[in-house]
């Protein structure tokens, strides 16, 4: 079962737009505390930057949500970003991305695009992870049935965690919870022509 949709590993992204830098930093936060200490680290780091855009999405269900324009025009900046990843149904993920001014305006629409493409490039680097609710699961097997379970593990969805042989074989297996019944109906198959 699905749980929610985030990234797969911290990643950050650059790219010069009419003069001005943008930097952004995507990473993994599974609290209000851990989004708000990264967006303070990098203020830190980049502390003499013209501004450092933060934004971020916590919850399973996208509960917390928020972001700031960090004194760019409203809606130019932060807004967008944050809109972007709800709309890309991502969560537990805070971005900041930094800018240093080159002198060339770049006017509402083209603030909006160099943050949210900026924020794009780093997404790309850092990969999308879908967070299942799995079920892991212990069977006792005969000794003539192991070869046909490691065959299936191959070919179904589920995997094969532990074997332990003693009378028989013990697997331990682990697999998505939305499809519990077909592993458990498979496994009852098995046993029943063993």
């Amino acid at each position: 079962m699905l749980l929610f949709t985030t990234i797969a590993q911290a990643a950050n992204a650059e790219q010069t737009i009419e003069k001005s830098r943008f930097i952004c930093h995507i990473a993994r936060a599974d609290s209000r505390d851990e989004a708000e200490a990264f967006i303070a680290k990098i203020r830190q780091e980049y502390k003499d930057a013209t501004h450092n855009v933060p934004c971020f999405v916590i919850g399973d269900k996208m509960q917390e949500a928020w972001s700031s324009e960090d004194g760019e025009p409203s809606g130019t900046s932060g807004a967008p970003m944050l809109a972007m990843l709800k709309k890309q149904g991502l969560t537990n993920v805070v971005v900041v991305v930094t800018r240093y001014f080159g002198g060339v305006k770049l006017g509402p629409g083209g603030l909006v695009r160099a943050y949210t493409g900026t924020l794009k490039l780093a997404l790309e680097k850092a990969g999308i992870l879908e967070v299942r609710e799995e079920i892991t699961q212990s069977f006792k097997l005969p000794y003539s049935l192991f070869d046909k379970v490691k065959y299936l593990s191959e070919t179904e969805e589920f995997e094969i965690l532990s074997s332990e042989f003693t009378d028989g074989v013990e697997l331990k297996i682990k697999y998505d919870k939305d499809i519990s019944q077909k592993i458990e109906e498979l496994f009852k198959d098995l046993l029943k022509y063993s």
